[in-house]
Formats: C-alpha cells, sequence, structure tokens
C-alpha cells in the first residue's frame, strides 16, 4: 500500500510541474479574470455622478417623489434650450425629453447626450424615477410588484426541485459543470495513455514492476492524475466564486444568488467514478498498444461515448424525461454528462440517479481491474500489439503464448 501513495504522489508531483498543466490550470482562470475585470473597467468607465436632466412637457414627473438613493440625482428644466445649455457646460451628463401627450401615447422619450453614451444607468435610473411617479398613488407592496414584475417559483409535484430569482445558477452550473468535465476528460486522457505508454516505450516499466504489482502501478497513477485534474476543478471553481463575489458588487442581478450544494455534491459523486471509468480505459488502451498515436487514435473515438450528451442538449432541453435522456443516465460512459445537463432542466427520479451511480461505480471498479490485467500482459511485449484473443484470456487469468503470468 506504501507504493501505492508513493506512486500517486510521484504522479500527482510530476503533472502540476508540468507546462502545460500549467498554462491549462491558470490559463482559464486569468481569461476569466481579464474578460470579467475588462467588463467591470468598461462599465466603471461609462458611469458618472453628474446628474440627469429632463424636460417634462407632459407634467407628469416630480423630483419630490421618492426612489433608490442610490440613484443618479435628476433636475428639472423648463424647456429643451436650458436643458441643452446645462449639457454643454457640464452640469449633466445628459437630458431626457419628454413629449407632451406621454402617458397616453406611445412615443418614445428622447435622451440627449454628448459624443459618448453614458451608459445604461442613466436609462435605468431614470426609468425608475418615470416609474416611480406613475406609481406614485399606489402602496409601496403594489408599487414593487408592477416594477419588479412577479417573482414566480418553478416546483415540481414533489417539492423536491425549486426554482426561483435567487437560483438561477441552477440552469447556469451544469453547463459550467459539463464543460469542466470534458475539458478534464480531454486533458486527462492524454496524461492516461502517455504515462503508460512512455514507460512500456522507453522500458522503465521493467524496473518498477520489480517493486510493486500492476494494481499498484496502476492505481497510483489513476489517483495521482485523479488529484491533478481536482486541483484544476478546484482553482477553475474557486475563481469563478471568487469572481461571482467580486461581480455582485458591480452587477445587481448577482447579488441574491445562492448556491446549489446539493447539486454540487452531486456533481463530485459522479465525478470520481467517472474519472476512474476513464482511467480505466485509458490503461486498457495503453496496455494494449504499442505506440502514443495508436492509444490515441483509439482513444479519441471513445471519448465520444463520454461527450455525446452534447450532441442531444437540443433533446434535453426539449424533452428531458424522455427515454434518449433516461436511457444515457443510466448508461455507465454518458452518465456523468447527462445527469449534469438533465439537473438543470427537469427533475431526475431518484431511482434513475442511484441506479446509474451503482452502474457506474460498478463499470469503473470492474474497468480498472480488467485494466490491470491487460496492462499485466502487455507490459513487456515490446512492439506487440494485444489481440483481443489476448485481452479476453487476461481477463479470464489464462496464460498466453509467450507470457507466463505470476
Amino acid at each position: 500500500m506504501r507504493n501505492f501513495w508513493l506512486m500517486a504522489a510521484h504522479e500527482y508531483g510530476r503533472m502540476v510541474k508540468r507546462r502545460s498543466f500549467l498554462l491549462s490550470t491558470l490559463g482559464i482562470p486569468l481569461l476569466l479574470i481579464l474578460v470579467m475585470g475588462g467588463t467591470i473597467f468598461l462599465q466603471l468607465r461609462s458611469q458618472s455622478d453628474l446628474p440627469l436632466g429632463y424636460v417634462d412637457n407632459a407634467s407628469v414627473l416630480d423630483t419630490a417623489v421618492d426612489r433608490p438613493e442610490d440613484t443618479l440625482d435628476i433636475i428639472a428644466f423648463n424647456d429643451a434650450d436650458t436643458a441643452r445649455a446645462a449639457l454643454e457646460a457640464g452640469d449633466i451628463q445628459g437630458y431626457f425629453v419628454i413629449p407632451a401627450n406621454y402617458p397616453q401615447s406611445s412615443a418614445p422619450l428622447d435622451f440627449i447626450y454628448e459624443s459618448e453614451f453614458p451608459g445604461n444607468q442613466v436609462v435605468d435610473d431614470f426609468d425608475a424615477f418615470v416609474r416611480a411617479n406613475l406609481l406614485a398613488d399606489l402602496s409601496p407592496t403594489a408599487q414593487a410588484a408592477l416594477v419588479e414584475g412577479a417573482n414566480f417559483t418553478l416546483r415540481n409535484a414533489d417539492g423536491s426541485r425549486e426554482m426561483n430569482r435567487g437560483n438561477w445558477l441552477n440552469i447556469v452550473i451544469p453547463f459550467v459543470a459539463a464543460f469542466f468535465f470534458f475539458f478534464a476528460v480531454m486533458t486527462s486522457n492524454g496524461y492516461l495513455l502517455q504515462v503508460v505508454t512512455d514507460e512500456k516505450e522507453n522500458r522503465t516499466i521493467e524496473i518498477m514492476i520489480t517493486s510493486m504489482t500492476p494494481e499498484q502501478l496502476i492505481g497510483g497513477k489513476a489517483l495521482g492524475l485523479l488529484a491533478v485534474s481536482l486541483t484544476q476543478i478546484a482553482i477553475w471553481g474557486g475563481t469563478v466564486v471568487v469572481g461571482l463575489i467580486v461581480a455582485a458588487r458591480f452587477f445587481p442581478m448577482l447579488a441574491n444568488v445562492s448556491v446549489p450544494w446539493s447539486y454540487l455534491l452531486l456533481v463530485l459523486a459522479f465525478f470520481l467514478p467517472a474519472f476512474a471509468l476513464i482511467a480505466g480505459i485509458m490503461t486498457a488502451i495503453g496496455g494494449a498498444v504499442t505506440e502514443m498515436q495508436q492509444g490515441q487514435q483509439i482513444g479519441g473515438v471513445l471519448n465520444l461515448l463520454f461527450v455525446a450528451p452534447f450532441f442531444f442538449v437540443a433533446v434535453f432541453m426539449t424533452n428531458p424525461s424522455g427515454p434518449l435522456a433516461t436511457f444515457m443516465t443510466l448508461f455507465p460512459t454518458t452518465s456523468f454528462l447527462t445527469v449534469a445537463l438533465r439537473w438543470g432542466l427537469s427533475s431526475i427520479p431518484l431511482w434513475q440517479i442511484v441506479v446509474s451511480w451503482l452502474l457506474l461505480v460498478a463499470t469503473a471498479v470492474f474497468t480498472v481491474w480488467a485494466s490491470a490485467r491487460i496492462f499485466r500482459t502487455g507490459m513487456l511485449r515490446y512492439g506487440q500489439r494485444l489481440t483481443l484473443r489476448s485481452v479476453v484470456a487476461a481477463l479470464r487469468r489464462q496464460p498466453t503464448k509467450g507470457f507466463v503470468h505470476k
């Protein structure tokens, strides 16, 4: 068991020091930070503390009406010429012109500004000001209901799923989690295949196998690479969480977002056996082929078995509980992504989640066991590709010609 943990630690340390790992792991957070920082910078740059002006030709607005404290100051002008002079003098950042027949007419309100549009805040603040005036005779509760609209809560019949304005991330996070898994699969497949084929090609496997069993060797490498993928996901997830916290200070729509912890735990529960399944498949391929290129070709085809749910997103959105969605939920290679995507679109029956997870775990355990058997048979067969008959013989513990099992 000590050799198992030493191999896992060695593989983890070797991978995290690679330039490709650092670029892929830190590149995405840096890109996210740059995009978010640029968005916030542009928003702050477009904002100004200068007041807004308006010319009320319909005599329906009053600056004394109650409105949110964080909105811009609003100044009334008697005519457009006076407002224009204040704009040119830099006293206001723009002014609105209210038509004479407002609000009976559907004519739009004109906004006059200098060469650069000051930003959406001016429109939002003045819109709130106009609504407050038109609804001044109603109670605060009625005003809020008309201004903000009805706050709908979508709840399934058994009460297990609920969605409203505060947890809209339930729709977004499934696609983010699916993307992370897809990226982890793409990067880990190459790592898992390389660590097996490289040591077969440079013949260091002969030395390593004298101090540990094939199960310890493969299991340690898989655990080390799993830790590498979890490190990547933890860094990416931490960046997203910090980004949401920072962005909530500048974007009000993010202020009341709640994190769906139950969904994140479900994703983690499926991710671990799904990764083990991938590790077993890639190890088996690496043990059966003679060159890295051959393994990459086979692994590229098998990748489709894991990312297939992406091709049926439209079907999941239109019929998330249909026969195809149910089948892909239960099928081991597609279960993780299917569950991740269906969670944000519908309510998944508990029996499907339980059966899907059990099938995935059982398949992952069998695949890891089988990969160790295949690797044991093919580890010393330099330049000789294992045939299907040799693979079956290895799984049945039957010695093959030219190689004796220990």
